[in-house]
């Protein structure tokens, strides 16, 4: 196993636990926001379409530069073709078509090319499999704060369900 195929293990494993808790909240709890200025369930779930569009994207580009241009510009260069509403079964769907597009974009540039340099949304330079690391940390952050926003609904988060099996709650 290369450096590159346990990064993408590691991002297979942190986007299908965030579509894990999308599945253990039922359709209608994704309009949920649990204060007005925050985003809903499902809006917190097309983040994390967006944000890991915008790692894939930059990532695997040849001249890749966090900072080439604002962050919103940068995320409507790379995810911005994504439908902006959908129901609950259509964002898991984009969940899981997205990491699966993304993990073969990777494979494509290869495990050299995610050695390289690049630099972050800071200016500081790093390699782009660091990098990486740090989108995966951003959907686990995220994955989070789904299962909060479930377990705010009165249901019990996959991860529990896992851990604790029928005895969660």
């Amino acid at each position: 196993m290369t450096l590159l195929d346990e990064m993408l293990e590691g991002w297979d494993y942190a986007r299908m636990s965030v579509l894990a808790e999308a599945e253990a909240l039922p359709d209608e709890g994704y309009a949920y926001r649990p204060h007005p200025r925050s985003r809903s369930f499902a809006e917190l779930m097309l983040h994390i379409v967006e944000s890991g569009q915008l790692m894939v994207g930059e990532l695997t580009r040849p001249d890749g530069d966090f900072t080439r241009k604002p962050y919103l510009e940068l995320v409507r260069e790379h995810a911005g073709d994504l439908p902006e509403e959908l129901d609950p079964a259509g964002i898991r769907a984009l969940l899981e078509r997205t990491l699966q597009e993304g993990k073969e974009r990777f494979r494509e540039a290869g495990e050299v090319h995610m050695l390289q340099l690049i630099r972050r949304f800071d200016g500081e330079r790093s390699s782009r499999l660091a990098w990486m690391c740090h989108g995966i940390q951003h959907e686990e952050y995220h994955r989070g704060q789904a299962a909060l926003y479930v377990r705010l609904q009165g249901h019990v988060p996959a991860l529990s369900r896992a851990i604790y099996g029928a005895e969660a709650r």
